[in-house]
């Protein structure tokens, strides 16, 4: 007995030194992980650890063998990586820090986020002024003050329609103006940048660009507030890092939207990630939107699915509205028609989750 406590005690003294190296390995690996990051270099390295994995067994006296000191070496040296990754997460500047409050972005004289919820409204495609502006009266009837429209469409086939262009901007840009509504449209090209100042109040990056990484920069070096819809098959931390392209570049004035992610569900366009909600409004300080129209593609669950989004505490909603979508050039299915528009405003409003 008294030998095995001799053995214990001599163990836990072990313990110890291996504790006080593996600390003192980790600040070095941190240290590594800064100055590879001022090089602009790969935080993993293949070729380094192979070698020092081959330098370890050759050394290996036992009685481990070498494929054990493989293994163990290799559970370090992930933990190590996941040291310099936990690191870099942590000085994200869209990453909400202690005690931070809430990132309100302004467009004119609305601001998303903070204590009030945004209702988003407008068809999908900018058509016609004759379409914008019975859309447009329908939005400030019933008090939403944010209009969408596209105006350059990217979509999956070369022969669906395609946008208006600068013309369906400028169409935006003057109705917008008659009844004092803020305006959102997606700008696609960096060259166009200039277009959406000239035109628009805030920039919208959709799904299929959320990784467009030129754009993103370009977005950033503007001064006018973005919204970053979640990319199709974008996780969450994708997502987040596409936001920080923006804000890197000096543009704080972000809005995230989930608007559904693809799944093997057929019953809805998309998956509507509700999840995505409290994560985002959790580990970013940024406002958080949800898109029910595009999440859903469906009109019959539109209100549900609001609710649900602002009970999960998000900043707002967007849906899409068109005075006749049977003939809408896009998306025809998913947009709800003026009277369901204000069916869809009335029962949201009236659930209590939205917070004026």
């Amino acid at each position: 007995m008294e030998r095995l406590e001799t053995l214990r005690g001599r163990l836990d003294e072990v313990n110890s030194k291996l504790l006080g190296l593996l600390n003192e390995r980790a600040a070095i690996v941190r240290e590594i992980g800064e100055v590879k990051e001022e090089l602009g270099m790969a935080k993993y390295d293949p070729a380094r650890e192979r070698e020092m994995l081959e330098r370890l067994v050759a050394a290996n006296e036992g009685p481990f063998s070498d494929d054990q000191i493989k293994h163990l070496f290799k559970q370090i040296f992930n933990v190590s990586l996941g040291l310099q990754e936990s690191n870099r997460k942590k000085e994200l500047l869209v990453r909400r820090k202690r005690g931070q409050e809430d990132t309100v972005v302004r467009a004119k004289d609305v601001a998303i986020g903070g204590p009030a919820q945004t209702l988003i409204a407008g068809p999908c495609s900018v058509e016609s002024y004759e379409q914008l502006r019975a859309v447009a009266a329908s939005l400030k009837e019933a008090g939403v003050r944010v209009m969408r429209g596209g105006a350059f469409k990217p979509r999956t086939s070369p022969y669906d329609f395609q946008g208006l262009g600068e013309e369906g901007l400028a169409m935006l840009k003057t109705v917008a103006g008659e009844f004092g509504l803020v305006t959102i449209s997606e700008i696609v090209n960096p060259a166009h940048m200039e277009l959406a100042e000239k035109y628009i109040d805030i920039i919208q990056i959709g799904a299929r660009n959320m990784q467009n990484f030129e754009l993103l920069k370009a977005a950033g070096e503007t001064r006018m507030p973005v919204v970053l819809k979640r990319g199709i098959s974008a996780t969450m931390e994708e997502f987040v890092l596409a936001a920080e392209y923006i804000v890197s570049r000096g543009n704080g004035q972000v809005i995230l939207i989930e608007r559904g992610i693809r799944t093997y569900e057929k019953w809805t366009r998309n998956t509507l990630d509700i999840s995505a909600v409290p994560i985002l409004k959790q580990e970013t300080h940024l406002p958080v939107l949800v898109d029910v129209s595009h999440s859903t593609g469906r009109k019959d669950i539109l209100v549900p699915c609001a609710k649900a989004a602002l009970a999960a505490g998000a900043d707002g909603i967007m849906v899409e509205v068109h005075p006749d979508p049977q003939v809408a050039l896009s998306d025809a299915d998913q947009q709800l028609d003026l009277g369901q528009f204000r069916s869809f405003c009335d029962a949201v409003k009236q659930s209590g989750l939205l917070k004026a």
